[in-house]
């Protein structure tokens, strides 16, 4: 029986939560996973302009549907721009796990800080906050905060110390108004990582909606599958 779903992961801790949140939406479907460490690494030397780079993330998302896949989803924020440009040849639909996201932002905007742990990320979450705000009709004003520090944590497994060091970066660039007054400096926060998303959990307090890309990005693929049948 082939997979019905296929994801394209730049860490192995991805794996379970991704299956995690599919078998809670679609319970019982066929999901593949594949990872490509090298991918990220390799995009933050090189940059997403690299022509050996584009056709390796691309030989990925063709790889990830080879077992019959319909939809494939890069859950790398930092490439996800290059995978969602794949040639599928209509053999499958070549999805971001941050679409969706982008595009709830941009209505919830216009103020949009998009937050990231990875520097390289930051410009194409970027571009796609402006692509998914002239889709949708509407002007937005994206600002960005880069928490380098943060990744170290990521790196060596520590992901308590990965989302509290997060949390804290966020806060204290909430608190530089106040943050009772932090509502005025964004209005809406835009986890860039797919990693990242345990954070939105911890700023609940914060009075600004603080957005994830793994919950939505999994619907949005479930629904899509659902419609292609």
């Amino acid at each position: 029986m082939p997979d019905a779903l296929a994801f394209v992961h730049t860490a192995q801790v991805h794996v379970p939560t991704f299956e995690r949140l599919v078998q809670e939406m679609a319970p019982g479907l066929r999901v593949r996973h594949v990872v490509h460490e090298a991918l990220l690494a390799d995009a933050r030397v090189l940059g997403l302009d690299d022509a050996a780079l584009v056709a390796r993330v691309h030989q990925a998302m063709h790889d990830a549907a080879s077992s019959g896949a319909r939809v494939v989803v890069c859950t790398c924020s930092t490439i996800g721009a290059i995978a969602e440009r794949t040639a599928t040849g209509d053999a499958f639909e070549a999805l971001r796990i941050d679409r969706a996201m982008a595009d709830r932002a941009v209505r919830t905007g216009p103020r949009v800080l998009i937050v990231a742990a990875v520097e390289s990320t930051l410009a194409p979450t970027t571009a796609l906050i402006l692509s998914a705000a002239q889709n949708a009709g509407v002007e937005v004003q994206p600002r960005q905060l880069l928490i380098e520090q943060a990744w170290p944590h990521f790196q060596r497994g520590d992901t308590a110390g990965y989302i509290e060091t997060l949390a804290q970066g966020i806060r204290a660039k909430a608190s530089v108004a106040g943050v009772a007054s932090a509502t005025g400096a964004a209005d809406v926060i835009v986890l860039a990582q797919a990693s990242m998303a345990p954070v939105a959990d911890a700023l609940t307090d914060l009075g600004i909606e603080v957005l994830s890309s793994p919950a939505p990005g999994v619907r949005f693929a479930v629904r899509m599958l659902e419609h292609s049948h």
